[in-house]
C-alpha cells in the first residue's frame, strides 16, 4: 500500500509556523522592489544617469520624462534608478562588515571573558561615544571620499553597536546548561561558538541587522546631503536631494522622488522588522 503523504512534501513557511501579517508584507515587497531595481536598475534607465536630455532645467513630469528633469535637465527617473545601486549597495556591504564584525567579536568576549572582555568593550564602548555622523564627517573629510572609504567608515560607525547587542545575546546562552555540557566534555571555543550559541542568537541578530541598515541608509544620505558622500558622475538618493534643494519651490519633483525613495525603503524595513515571525525575532 502507497503511503498518503510524501516525505518529502513542501511545507509553506505557515505550516512550519512561520507566518507574517500584511504589514510584514507589504514591508518586505517594497525590500525587494528597491533590492531589484538595485540589481536591475542600468537595464532600466530610460537615459544615460549622466546625459542632459531637456535643456529645460527643472521640467515637468511627462510621458518623455516620467518624474522630470534636474538642475542640468538630466531626467531624475534615471539617475534615481541609478541612486538605487549606490544607496543599497554600500549600505549593505556596510551593515554586513559591522554586523559580522560585531557578532563574531561579541560572540568570542562572551565564551573567553576575563581580560579579554572588559579590554574588549572598554575599548568599543569609547569609541561608541562618538557621534555617527560627526565621526562619519571627520573620516570622510580627512581622508577623501570614495566608495571604500564609505562603507569601511560606515562599518566602523555600527560596529561597537552590533558588537554589544551580540555580546549581551551570547552571554545569555553562554550560562545555559547545554553549553555548559558542551565546555565539560572538552569542546573548544570554536566549536561552542558555531555550533552552541550562533545558532541561538541568530533571529535577534538578524533583526538587528535589518534595524542598522536602516540607520546606515540614513546616515549615507545625510553625508551625501553635506557633500561628503557618493561624489559626481554619480549619486545616492542623499545627492540627488542635495543637489536639486534650491528647487523645491519650482523643481519639486527632482526632490521629492529621492526623497520619496529613502523614505519607503527605511519605512519598509522598519515594517518588515517589527512584524518578523515570532519563532524568527526570539529564536534565543
Amino acid at each position: 500500500m502507497k503511503p498518503t503523504t510524501s516525505p518529502f512534501r513542501f511545507m509553506s513557511p505557515r505550516q512550519m509556523g512561520y507566518s507574517f501579517n500584511w504589514v510584514g508584507r507589504i514591508g518586505l515587497a517594497v525590500i525587494v522592489f528597491w533590492a531589484l531595481v538595485a540589481i536591475f536598475g542600468p537595464m532600466l534607465q530610460p537615459y544615460s544617469p549622466g546625459e542632459i536630455v531637456d535643456w529645460d532645467y527643472f521640467g515637468p513630469m511627462t510621458h518623455q520624462y516620467l518624474l522630470g528633469t534636474d538642475y542640468l535637465g538630466r531626467d531624475v527617473l534615471s539617475r534615481i534608478l541609478m541612486g538605487a545601486r549606490y544607496t543599497v549597495g554600500i549600505a549593505l556591504v556596510s551593515v554586513f562588515l559591522a554586523c559580522a564584525g560585531g557578532v563574531v567579536l561579541g560572540m568570542v568576549a562572551a565564551v573567553i571573558g576575563g581580560w579579554f572582555d572588559m579590554i574588549l568593550s572598554r575599548l568599543l564602548d569609547a569609541f561608541n561615544g562618538i557621534p555617527s555622523l560627526l565621526f562619519g564627517l571627520v573620516v570622510v573629510a580627512a581622508v577623501g571620499s570614495s566608495i571604500p572609504v564609505l562603507v569601511m567608515t560606515l562599518a566602523a560607525i555600527y560596529l561597537p553597536g552590533a558588537y554589544r547587542f551580540a555580546r549581551a545575546l551570547a552571554v545569555n546562552v553562554n550560562t545555559m546548561d547545554f553549553v555548559t555540557v558542551a565546555r565539560a566534555r572538552g569542546e573548544k571555543t570554536p566549536y561552542l561558538i558555531l555550533r552552541e550559541i550562533f545558532p541561538n542568537i541568530l533571529g535577534p541578530v538578524l533583526a538587528d541587522l535589518g534595524l542598522r541598515f536602516v540607520f546606515i541608509v540614513l546616515v549615507l544620505s545625510g553625508l551625501s546631503f553635506l557633500g561628503l558622500g557618493v561624489q559626481p558622475p554619480y549619486a545616492d538618493w542623499g545627492a540627488l536631494v542635495r543637489e536639486n534643494i534650491g528647487a523645491l519651490s519650482f523643481g519639486a519633483p527632482a526632490i521629492i522622488f529621492p526623497s520619496v525613495a529613502i523614505a519607503s525603503l527605511t519605512i519598509s524595513v522598519n515594517m518588515f522588522i517589527d512584524n518578523l515571525p515570532t519563532k524568527i525575532r526570539d529564536r534565543s
